[in-house]
Protein backbone atom coordinates (compact mmCIF):
# COMPACT_ATOMS: atom_id res chain seq x y z
CA UNK A 1 0.00 0.00 0.00
CA UNK A 2 1.31 3.41 -1.00
CA UNK A 3 1.55 5.80 1.92
CA UNK A 4 1.33 9.41 0.84
CA UNK A 5 2.32 12.24 3.15
CA UNK A 6 1.34 15.86 3.59
CA UNK A 7 4.23 18.28 3.36
CA UNK A 8 4.66 22.02 3.29
CA UNK A 9 5.47 23.16 -0.26
CA UNK A 10 7.76 25.86 1.11
CA UNK A 11 9.99 23.15 2.58
CA UNK A 12 10.36 21.61 -0.89
CA UNK A 13 11.32 24.88 -2.59
CA UNK A 14 13.65 25.78 0.30
CA UNK A 15 15.35 22.36 0.12
CA UNK A 16 15.92 22.77 -3.63
CA UNK A 17 17.49 26.21 -3.24
CA UNK A 18 19.50 25.07 -0.20
CA UNK A 19 21.10 22.29 -2.25
CA UNK A 20 22.03 24.75 -5.00
CA UNK A 21 19.58 23.43 -7.60
CA UNK A 22 17.13 25.11 -9.91
CA UNK A 23 13.71 23.46 -10.10
CA UNK A 24 14.14 22.42 -13.75
CA UNK A 25 17.35 20.55 -12.87
CA UNK A 26 15.37 18.06 -10.76
CA UNK A 27 12.39 17.35 -12.96
CA UNK A 28 14.05 14.44 -14.78
CA UNK A 29 14.90 12.66 -11.51
CA UNK A 30 11.79 13.82 -9.64
CA UNK A 31 9.15 14.24 -12.39
CA UNK A 32 6.26 15.00 -10.00
CA UNK A 33 8.05 17.64 -8.00
CA UNK A 34 6.11 20.55 -9.52
CA UNK A 35 2.86 18.79 -8.65
CA UNK A 36 4.07 18.39 -5.04
CA UNK A 37 4.76 22.10 -4.89
CA UNK A 38 1.40 22.99 -6.48
CA UNK A 39 -0.43 20.64 -4.09
CA UNK A 40 -1.86 18.52 -6.93
CA UNK A 41 -0.11 15.37 -5.71
CA UNK A 42 1.45 14.10 -2.51
CA UNK A 43 4.76 12.24 -2.38
CA UNK A 44 5.00 8.76 -0.97
CA UNK A 45 7.37 8.12 1.91
CA UNK A 46 9.74 6.34 -0.46
CA UNK A 47 9.67 9.22 -2.94
CA UNK A 48 10.31 11.72 -0.15
CA UNK A 49 13.19 9.64 1.21
CA UNK A 50 14.78 9.54 -2.25
CA UNK A 51 14.27 13.28 -2.67
CA UNK A 52 15.81 14.01 0.75
CA UNK A 53 18.99 12.20 -0.33
CA UNK A 54 19.03 14.12 -3.59
CA UNK A 55 18.99 17.49 -1.78
CA UNK A 56 21.17 16.38 1.19
CA UNK A 57 18.48 17.09 3.77
CA UNK A 58 17.53 14.91 6.76
CA UNK A 59 14.19 13.21 6.11
CA UNK A 60 12.54 14.65 9.22
CA UNK A 61 13.00 18.23 8.00
CA UNK A 62 10.15 17.75 5.51
CA UNK A 63 7.63 17.54 8.35
CA UNK A 64 8.53 20.89 9.87
CA UNK A 65 5.86 23.61 9.64
CA UNK A 66 8.32 25.97 7.94
CA UNK A 67 11.95 26.02 6.78
CA UNK A 68 14.37 26.24 9.72
CA UNK A 69 16.74 29.15 10.18
CA UNK A 70 20.25 27.94 9.35
CA UNK A 71 23.41 29.95 9.89
CA UNK A 72 27.13 29.37 9.64
CA UNK A 73 28.87 28.94 12.99
CA UNK A 74 31.87 30.91 11.65
CA UNK A 75 32.25 33.98 9.42
CA UNK A 76 33.12 33.24 5.82
CA UNK A 77 35.22 35.73 3.87
CA UNK A 78 35.39 36.09 0.11
CA UNK A 79 38.06 37.96 -1.80
CA UNK A 80 36.74 41.40 -2.82
CA UNK A 81 33.49 40.77 -0.97
CA UNK A 82 32.19 41.26 2.55
CA UNK A 83 31.49 38.41 4.95
CA UNK A 84 29.26 35.94 3.13
CA UNK A 85 26.27 34.47 4.93
CA UNK A 86 25.73 31.77 2.33
CA UNK A 87 28.03 29.02 1.10
CA UNK A 88 27.42 25.90 -0.96
CA UNK A 89 25.66 23.03 0.78
CA UNK A 90 28.82 20.93 0.57
CA UNK A 91 30.86 23.56 2.40
CA UNK A 92 28.07 24.12 4.93
CA UNK A 93 27.70 20.42 5.73
CA UNK A 94 31.47 20.03 6.06
CA UNK A 95 31.67 22.92 8.54
CA UNK A 96 28.92 21.30 10.62
CA UNK A 97 30.70 17.92 10.52
CA UNK A 98 33.96 19.48 11.73
CA UNK A 99 32.06 21.42 14.39
CA UNK A 100 30.53 18.18 15.68
CA UNK A 101 33.94 16.50 15.81
CA UNK A 102 35.42 19.50 17.58
CA UNK A 103 32.69 19.53 20.23
CA UNK A 104 33.25 15.84 20.97
CA UNK A 105 37.04 16.17 21.09
CA UNK A 106 36.91 19.26 23.29
CA UNK A 107 34.73 17.47 25.85
CA UNK A 108 36.88 14.33 25.68
CA UNK A 109 40.12 16.25 26.24
CA UNK A 110 38.66 18.24 29.14
CA UNK A 111 37.46 15.00 30.74
CA UNK A 112 41.03 13.71 30.43
CA UNK A 113 42.54 16.81 32.09
CA UNK A 114 44.10 18.38 29.00
CA UNK A 115 45.15 22.00 29.55
CA UNK A 116 44.19 24.92 27.27
CA UNK A 117 46.69 25.60 24.50
CA UNK A 118 48.65 28.75 25.43
CA UNK A 119 49.11 30.04 21.89
CA UNK A 120 45.41 30.15 20.93
CA UNK A 121 44.35 33.79 20.75
CA UNK A 122 47.72 34.90 22.13
CA UNK A 123 47.83 37.82 19.68
CA UNK A 124 44.14 38.70 19.53
CA UNK A 125 44.96 42.35 20.22
CA UNK A 126 48.20 42.58 18.27
CA UNK A 127 48.71 43.24 14.57
CA UNK A 128 52.50 42.91 14.64
CA UNK A 129 53.31 40.46 11.85
CA UNK A 130 56.89 39.81 12.95
CA UNK A 131 55.88 38.99 16.53
CA UNK A 132 53.21 36.53 15.40
CA UNK A 133 55.49 34.84 12.87
CA UNK A 134 58.30 34.51 15.41
CA UNK A 135 55.99 33.00 18.02
CA UNK A 136 54.52 30.49 15.55
CA UNK A 137 58.02 29.42 14.50
CA UNK A 138 59.20 29.11 18.11
CA UNK A 139 56.13 27.12 19.13
CA UNK A 140 56.58 24.70 16.23
CA UNK A 141 60.35 24.51 16.74
CA UNK A 142 61.23 25.93 13.31
CA UNK A 143 63.97 28.23 12.10
CA UNK A 144 63.39 31.11 9.68
CA UNK A 145 64.71 29.08 6.77
CA UNK A 146 63.30 25.73 7.90
CA UNK A 147 61.81 24.55 4.59
CA UNK A 148 64.99 24.90 2.53
CA UNK A 149 66.45 21.67 3.96
CA UNK A 150 63.72 19.54 2.36
CA UNK A 151 64.01 18.24 -1.19
CA UNK A 152 60.39 18.93 -2.14
CA UNK A 153 57.46 21.03 -0.96
CA UNK A 154 55.56 17.78 -0.27
CA UNK A 155 58.17 16.78 2.30
CA UNK A 156 58.03 20.26 3.80
CA UNK A 157 54.22 20.20 3.99
CA UNK A 158 54.19 16.76 5.61
CA UNK A 159 56.77 17.88 8.16
CA UNK A 160 54.89 21.10 8.92
CA UNK A 161 51.63 19.18 9.38
CA UNK A 162 53.30 16.83 11.88
CA UNK A 163 54.71 19.76 13.84
CA UNK A 164 51.29 21.44 13.96
CA UNK A 165 49.47 18.30 15.09
CA UNK A 166 52.14 17.66 17.71
CA UNK A 167 51.03 20.91 19.37
CA UNK A 168 47.40 19.78 19.61
CA UNK A 169 45.96 21.32 16.46
CA UNK A 170 43.84 19.01 14.30
CA UNK A 171 44.64 19.31 10.58
CA UNK A 172 42.06 17.91 8.15
CA UNK A 173 42.71 17.56 4.40
CA UNK A 174 39.62 16.75 2.37
CA UNK A 175 38.05 17.73 -0.94
CA UNK A 176 34.66 16.05 -0.52
CA UNK A 177 31.93 15.86 2.11
CA UNK A 178 32.99 13.07 4.48
CA UNK A 179 33.92 10.23 2.08
CA UNK A 180 31.34 11.00 -0.62
CA UNK A 181 33.28 11.48 -3.87
CA UNK A 182 30.10 12.74 -5.55
CA UNK A 183 29.94 15.73 -3.18
CA UNK A 184 33.06 17.64 -4.13
CA UNK A 185 34.07 20.87 -2.39
CA UNK A 186 34.97 23.42 -5.01
CA UNK A 187 38.15 25.41 -4.45
CA UNK A 188 36.28 28.45 -5.78
CA UNK A 189 33.80 28.02 -2.91
CA UNK A 190 36.29 27.27 -0.15
CA UNK A 191 40.05 26.93 0.10
CA UNK A 192 39.83 26.22 3.78
CA UNK A 193 38.45 27.16 7.16
CA UNK A 194 39.59 27.16 10.77
CA UNK A 195 37.54 26.65 13.93
CA UNK A 196 39.47 28.19 16.79
CA UNK A 197 39.24 26.66 20.25
CA UNK A 198 41.71 26.76 23.14
CA UNK A 199 41.39 23.02 23.75
CA UNK A 200 40.71 21.49 20.32
CA UNK A 201 41.36 23.84 17.37
CA UNK A 202 40.54 22.37 13.95
CA UNK A 203 41.96 23.37 10.58
CA UNK A 204 40.38 22.29 7.27
CA UNK A 205 42.35 22.46 4.02
CA UNK A 206 40.63 21.77 0.71
CA UNK A 207 42.55 18.82 -0.68
CA UNK A 208 41.18 19.57 -4.16
CA UNK A 209 43.34 22.67 -4.25
CA UNK A 210 46.74 22.65 -5.93
CA UNK A 211 48.88 20.58 -3.63
CA UNK A 212 51.61 23.20 -3.65
CA UNK A 213 49.18 25.99 -2.69
CA UNK A 214 47.93 24.17 0.41
CA UNK A 215 51.04 25.28 2.31
CA UNK A 216 49.88 28.90 2.22
CA UNK A 217 46.38 27.96 3.38
CA UNK A 218 47.64 25.96 6.34
CA UNK A 219 49.86 28.81 7.58
CA UNK A 220 47.08 31.36 7.03
CA UNK A 221 44.93 29.20 9.30
CA UNK A 222 47.70 29.00 11.88
CA UNK A 223 47.66 32.79 11.99
CA UNK A 224 43.92 32.66 12.68
CA UNK A 225 44.53 30.38 15.65
CA UNK A 226 47.23 32.68 17.04
CA UNK A 227 44.94 35.70 16.66
CA UNK A 228 41.89 33.83 17.98
CA UNK A 229 39.52 34.25 15.02
CA UNK A 230 37.58 31.41 13.38
CA UNK A 231 36.87 31.90 9.68
CA UNK A 232 36.40 30.34 6.27
CA UNK A 233 37.74 31.79 3.04
CA UNK A 234 37.93 31.26 -0.70
CA UNK A 235 41.22 33.14 -1.35
CA UNK A 236 40.44 33.95 -4.98
CA UNK A 237 43.71 34.41 -6.87
CA UNK A 238 45.36 33.80 -3.49
CA UNK A 239 44.32 37.26 -2.27
CA UNK A 240 42.67 37.92 1.11
CA UNK A 241 39.27 39.45 1.71
CA UNK A 242 39.08 43.11 2.63
CA UNK A 243 39.03 42.43 6.35
CA UNK A 244 41.72 43.49 8.87
CA UNK A 245 42.18 40.01 10.35
CA UNK A 246 42.24 38.34 6.91
CA UNK A 247 44.84 40.81 5.68
CA UNK A 248 46.91 40.25 8.83
CA UNK A 249 46.78 36.45 8.50
CA UNK A 250 47.73 36.77 4.84
CA UNK A 251 50.81 38.81 5.76
CA UNK A 252 51.75 36.35 8.51
CA UNK A 253 51.54 33.41 6.08
CA UNK A 254 53.64 35.21 3.49
CA UNK A 255 56.36 36.17 5.96
CA UNK A 256 56.37 32.73 7.60
CA UNK A 257 56.80 30.88 4.31
CA UNK A 258 58.92 33.40 2.44
CA UNK A 259 60.78 35.70 4.86
CA UNK A 260 61.30 38.99 3.09
CA UNK A 261 65.01 39.34 3.92
CA UNK A 262 65.80 35.87 2.53
CA UNK A 263 63.50 36.41 -0.43
CA UNK A 264 65.35 39.58 -1.42
CA UNK A 265 68.69 37.75 -1.29
CA UNK A 266 67.44 34.83 -3.39
CA UNK A 267 65.65 37.11 -5.87
CA UNK A 268 68.75 39.23 -6.33
CA UNK A 269 70.78 36.09 -7.04
CA UNK A 270 68.23 34.82 -9.55
CA UNK A 271 65.03 36.82 -10.19
CA UNK A 272 63.05 33.70 -11.13
CA UNK A 273 59.70 32.64 -9.67
CA UNK A 274 60.48 28.99 -10.37
CA UNK A 275 63.90 29.16 -8.69
CA UNK A 276 62.51 30.88 -5.57
CA UNK A 277 59.64 28.38 -5.35
CA UNK A 278 62.09 25.48 -5.32
CA UNK A 279 64.21 27.18 -2.67
CA UNK A 280 61.38 28.07 -0.28
CA UNK A 281 59.35 24.86 -0.97
CA UNK A 282 56.14 26.70 -1.78
CA UNK A 283 54.09 27.02 -4.93
CA UNK A 284 55.16 29.34 -7.71
CA UNK A 285 51.93 31.27 -7.17
CA UNK A 286 52.93 31.99 -3.55
CA UNK A 287 56.27 33.32 -4.78
CA UNK A 288 54.49 35.42 -7.38
CA UNK A 289 52.28 36.87 -4.63
CA UNK A 290 55.36 37.62 -2.52
CA UNK A 291 57.06 39.27 -5.48
CA UNK A 292 53.95 41.40 -5.98
CA UNK A 293 53.75 42.35 -2.29
CA UNK A 294 57.43 43.36 -2.19
CA UNK A 295 57.29 45.37 -5.43
CA UNK A 296 59.38 42.99 -7.55
CA UNK A 297 56.55 42.49 -10.06
CA UNK A 298 53.42 44.55 -10.76
CA UNK A 299 49.76 43.49 -10.65
CA UNK A 300 49.54 43.01 -14.40
CA UNK A 301 52.49 40.61 -14.30
CA UNK A 302 51.03 38.79 -11.29
CA UNK A 303 47.59 38.27 -12.86
CA UNK A 304 49.15 37.11 -16.13
CA UNK A 305 51.28 34.60 -14.23
CA UNK A 306 48.29 33.49 -12.17
CA UNK A 307 46.29 32.63 -15.31
CA UNK A 308 49.24 30.78 -16.83
CA UNK A 309 49.86 28.85 -13.62
CA UNK A 310 46.16 27.99 -13.20
CA UNK A 311 45.96 26.60 -16.73
CA UNK A 312 49.14 24.59 -16.21
CA UNK A 313 47.87 23.08 -12.94
CA UNK A 314 44.50 22.29 -14.54
CA UNK A 315 46.21 20.28 -17.29
CA UNK A 316 48.24 18.39 -14.67
CA UNK A 317 45.10 17.52 -12.76
CA UNK A 318 43.32 16.32 -15.88
CA UNK A 319 46.23 14.01 -16.66
CA UNK A 320 46.36 12.51 -13.18
CA UNK A 321 45.07 8.96 -12.84
CA UNK A 322 41.93 8.67 -10.69
CA UNK A 323 41.68 6.62 -7.53
CA UNK A 324 44.18 6.09 -4.77
CA UNK A 325 44.60 4.36 -1.44
CA UNK A 326 41.35 4.83 0.50
CA UNK A 327 42.94 4.30 3.90
CA UNK A 328 45.87 6.61 3.20
CA UNK A 329 43.31 9.23 2.17
CA UNK A 330 41.30 8.56 5.33
CA UNK A 331 44.36 9.29 7.48
CA UNK A 332 44.41 12.80 6.02
CA UNK A 333 40.64 13.25 6.05
CA UNK A 334 40.43 12.46 9.75
CA UNK A 335 43.86 13.65 10.98
CA UNK A 336 46.01 11.11 12.75
CA UNK A 337 45.81 12.96 16.07
CA UNK A 338 42.01 12.98 15.98
CA UNK A 339 41.94 9.30 14.96
CA UNK A 340 44.18 8.36 17.90
CA UNK A 341 41.83 10.09 20.33
CA UNK A 342 38.83 8.28 18.81
CA UNK A 343 40.64 4.95 19.05
CA UNK A 344 41.62 5.52 22.68
CA UNK A 345 38.09 6.58 23.59
CA UNK A 346 36.58 3.46 22.02
CA UNK A 347 39.12 1.13 23.66
CA UNK A 348 38.56 2.69 27.08
CA UNK A 349 34.80 2.39 26.77
CA UNK A 350 34.25 6.16 26.75
CA UNK A 351 32.88 6.15 23.22
CA UNK A 352 30.36 3.72 21.74
CA UNK A 353 31.08 2.23 18.34
CA UNK A 354 27.90 3.72 16.88
CA UNK A 355 29.05 7.18 17.94
CA UNK A 356 32.60 6.53 16.71
CA UNK A 357 31.16 5.59 13.30
CA UNK A 358 29.37 8.92 13.16
CA UNK A 359 32.40 10.90 14.30
CA UNK A 360 34.67 9.32 11.69
CA UNK A 361 32.27 8.72 8.77
CA UNK A 362 33.46 5.10 8.82
CA UNK A 363 31.36 2.05 9.58
CA UNK A 364 31.65 -1.62 10.45
CA UNK A 365 34.44 -3.50 8.75
CA UNK A 366 35.89 -0.35 7.18
CA UNK A 367 36.17 1.25 10.62
CA UNK A 368 37.83 -1.85 12.07
CA UNK A 369 40.26 -2.21 9.17
CA UNK A 370 41.36 1.41 9.40
CA UNK A 371 41.91 1.45 13.16
CA UNK A 372 43.53 -1.99 13.33
CA UNK A 373 45.76 -1.90 10.24
CA UNK A 374 46.19 1.73 9.15
CA UNK A 375 46.31 3.89 12.27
Amino acid sequence: MRTEVDINASIITWAIARAGYELHELTSDVPKIQEWIDGKKKPTIKQLEDFSKKVYLPFGYFFLPEPPKESLPIPFFRTNYATDKKVSINVYDTILIIQQRQEWLRNYLIDNDYEPLPFVGKYNKSFNVEDIVTDIRNTLGLTENWASRFKTWREALDFLTLQIEDKGIIVVFNGVVENNVYRKISVEDCRGFVMVDNIAPFMFINNSDWKSAQMFTIVHELAHIWTGHSAGFDFRKLEPANDPVEILCDKVAAEFLVPEKFFSIIWNENPSINYAARYFKVSEIVIARRALDTGKINKQQFYAFYEEYTNRERVKKENQSPGGDFFATTRKRLSMTYAVHINNAVKSGKLLYRDAYKLTSLKGETFQTFFVKHL
